[in-house]
């Protein structure tokens, strides 16, 4: 019995593990996602508070673009298939 609670302990453990690279990963997807996106789009001389029709959809098309090549690069990565 004692066999079966190490090794469900240890299945929980790298769970958790994993959940937690998981979450690493898209703490850091997020952060690199706002960085481009903000620099490519925002103005640097901030002439209002809100963002204007302009920058607004360049984010748009930016965090568009960027999800669509992330899960592409994903999928190809987990395809094992190399690049186009």
């Amino acid at each position: 019995m004692a066999s079966n609670d190490t090794a469900s302990s240890l299945e929980k453990e790298q769970i958790f593990s994993m959940a937690e690279k998981e979450m690493e990963y898209r703490v850091e997807l997020f952060n690199k996602l706002t960085h481009t996106c903000f620099n490519k789009c925002v103005e640097k001389k901030y002439k209002e508070s809100e963002l204007n029709m302009g920058e607004n959809s360049c984010i748009d098309r930016c965090v568009s673009k960027y999800w669509h090549v992330t899960n592409l690069v994903g999928q190809l990565l987990g395809s094992g298939r190399p690049g186009m």
